[in-house]
């Protein structure tokens, strides 16, 4: 990777937004990447996949190894809710109803601690254009750049190359950049298996399969179930 203080740290869940733009970012400056488990029910079939992902042509020679480091919330959120359990809302539920508190919160504050003790001076994530949230407008990345550096002692930029971008926007980058769409996982109830598969009928699923539609892509996505619709 050569000299860490030039990286990105690039921000990477193994869905399709977070793989593209590791591979985006790679086109500029080293990247790496890092996962953060905070104890989420999919997070077993995201890490199984990022190993097939990063083995990928597209990732070669830019990409380190992915660091994975903990911030559990699940002393935070009850037995009973929805990410723990594994058990998300229906299809064509809006946004609002995945919404898991602190989740850019706390990936950031990770995440900038692995960036102050590797070197790393820039944090890169993939919110996209419409995200409703209230930690994925620019306001919160512009004052969580201003704490994490003042905090760690070690200046550290917040970027979020997508977030004027739609999900089609993102899909024919990937497509441009020979990113291995099928191996990125983007379902909040995945089936497992060798190579787990989405669920095909969570939300995610939905943004999916309609992102591919937008595109004029042909969706290389494996699904459990057909969709609702």
């Amino acid at each position: 990777m050569g000299d860490s203080r030039m990286s990105t740290l690039v921000l990477l869940s193994g869905g399709l937004d977070s793989a593209v733009l590791a591979a985006h970012e790679a086109r500029e400056a080293p990247v790496q990447p890092v996962y953060v488990s905070v104890g989420l029910a999919w997070e077993a079939a995201e890490c199984a996949m990022i190993d097939r992902l990063l083995a990928a042509p597209a990732f070669q020679g830019r990409v380190a190894p992915i660091v994975r480091v903990e911030f559990t919330m699940r002393d935070v959120y009850p037995p009973t809710h929805w990410a723990i359990r594994g058990v998300p809302p229906a299809y064509d539920t809006p946004d609002e109803d995945v919404y898991l508190t602190g989740r850019n919160l706390v990936l950031l504050t990770k995440a900038g601690v692995v960036a102050a003790r590797t070197g790393a001076r820039r944090i890169a994530l993939g919110p996209l254009a419409g995200n409703p949230f209230p930690d994925a407008r620019p306001a919160f990345f512009e004052a969580m750049a201003g704490a994490l550096s003042l905090g760690l002692d070690h200046p550290l930029d917040i970027a979020t190359p997508f977030l004027d971008w739609q999900k089609a926007d993102v899909i024919r980058r990937g497509v441009e950049l020979r990113v291995p769409l099928e191996l990125t996982m983007s379902c909040m109830n995945p089936v497992s298996g060798p190579l787990p598969r989405h669920c095909g009928v969570c939300s995610k699923c939905r943004e999916r399969r309609d992102g591919f539609a937008a595109a004029g892509v042909a969706d290389p996505s494996a699904y459990a179930n057909r969709s609702p619709r």
